[in-house]
């Protein structure tokens, strides 16, 4: 019996739990895993860049090139930099826009989502304002 103004907290917990549990009161969390995909994970967004960046029109090859460079490096930033993504999905949808649907699958792709709900709510929240889910 809990005795007047004492909590009592009873969690019961099934085999298949993932994830963080926080119990109790006045409990206060940050930060996050950035760094939550395995590299084998990562490996799959540099496989999809490799395959734009291998059908890239001769003439374009060098500045489209530049654009996947800063793709990649806006995805794997410590913060994703959502405003590059969204510039290089632009370029894309401009300037050959036969690539633009695999830029877009690139972005959309569940490790790079999870990088950026790794960042935070607040980045999350921008990222499917701009980018959808």
């Amino acid at each position: 019996m809990t005795e007047p103004g004492q909590d009592r907290i009873t969690l019961h917990v099934g085999h298949d739990l993932s994830g963080q549990v926080v119990l109790g009161n006045n409990n206060i969390t940050t930060g996050g895993d950035h760094h939550a995909a395995a590299p084998a994970d990562l490996g799959a967004v540099t496989a999809l860049l490799t395959e734009i960046r291998a059908a890239l029109p001769a003439d374009l090859a060098e500045p489209g090139g530049a654009q996947l460079d800063d793709l990649e490096e806006a995805i794997t930033a410590e913060t994703p930099d959502l405003s590059t993504m969204e510039r290089v999905r632009d370029w894309f949808s401009q300037h050959v826009p036969a690539l633009a649907a695999a830029i877009g699958r690139t972005v959309l792709h569940p490790v790079v989502v999870r990088l950026v709900g790794a960042a935070g709510d607040t980045l999350a929240a921008d990222f499917h304002r701009r980018f959808g889910s």
